[in-house]
């Protein structure tokens, strides 16, 4: 099953001294959505159409991906830039404030952004990925998790990653949507095809890998992280092959007022793979706040 829709539009936001690629529908108040690697805007295809009616939606290419702009400098792919780069959108759109949604690297920036700017997000949705202090305890913790992060270790090897991501037509980028997800419906050999031609552009895979290479130093790792008071739902796939789902436990803790949901028989990509659940659960947590 694939998404067209012609009322998409597409725009540039320009942010922090870069241009950042959208596509945008309805009209209203603002829900902003980041996406993760590696993907772009085309992940929420599922959720655009179904949010334009109460919202104006803007899902944002990250710096780095498809038609946004890519810095050339590794320096470029940290937090605080991520976090510039959403304050200058939301700014630029014209909104103080937002429902903030986000997935997998999307989604540290949201929990980054939400604690930074809390007076901006309204409502925070976050996707298979922890809480940061979660993620970073799992390092020290849990061997398991170790395991399952052995891609981020591998990504901070220098050129070879380039090279196996790009071998055989990016075979790779292809082969990680096909061989993990459950609905392989949601995942047309087109759609398969579109996430490879952004990869392919010209810096995008560096650019991609950069997130990774600066990890270790600027995401996750904070002394204190303080009682998030921004409502949050997070909703996840319960058999994702990156993150285990014990790294959710114990969220409540963070956050003042959260909601978990989770999706059995679902992939890492939660939202492409049970679009109809992840869009009533969003709906539900959202009630209130469209009425």
């Amino acid at each position: 099953m694939s998404v067209i829709e012609n009322s998409w539009q597409h725009n540039y936001i320009n942010t922090n001294g870069i241009k950042l690629h959208c596509v945008t529908q309805g009209e209203g108040s603002l829900m902003l959505m980041l996406h993760g690697f590696p993907e772009f805007w085309y992940s929420w295809r599922y959720q655009i159409p179904q949010f334009s009616k109460d919202f104006k939606v803007v899902a944002l290419d990250l710096r780095g991906y498809n038609d946004s702009d890519k810095p050339t400098n590794k320096s470029a792919y940290v937090m605080d830039e991520f976090i510039k780069d959403v304050k200058g959108a939301i700014e630029t759109l014209g909104y103080q404030k937002c429902v903030l949604v986000g997935h997998d690297w999307g989604a540290a920036i949201a929990w980054n952004f939400a604690y930074t700017y809390p007076e901006i997000v309204e409502r925070l949705i976050i996707m298979n990925v922890p809480h940061p202090a979660k993620f970073f305890q799992a390092f020290f913790t849990n061997p398991q998790q170790l395991m399952r992060s052995w891609y981020i270790f591998f990504f901070q090897l220098p050129v070879l990653p380039e090279f196996v991501l790009q071998l055989s037509d990016y075979k790779a980028i292809k082969s990680v949507f096909i061989k993990t997800t459950f609905n392989k419906n949601n995942f047309a050999s087109a759609d398969i095809e579109t996430y490879k031609n952004a990869a392919a552009k010209p810096g995008a895979i560096k650019a991609m890998l950069s997130y990774y290479r600066n990890i270790f130093r600027q995401v996750f790792i904070k002394e204190v992280w303080q009682i998030l008071e921004v409502p949050t739902l997070m909703i996840w796939g319960e058999n994702d092959t990156a993150l285990g789902k014990e790294l959710t436990y114990g969220t409540e803790a963070y956050v003042r007022d959260f909601q978990i949901k989770y999706i059995p028989n679902c992939s890492h990509w939660v939202q492409q793979d049970r679009p109809e659940v992840v869009n009533q659960y969003m709906r539900e947590f959202l009630a209130d706040y469209i009425s």
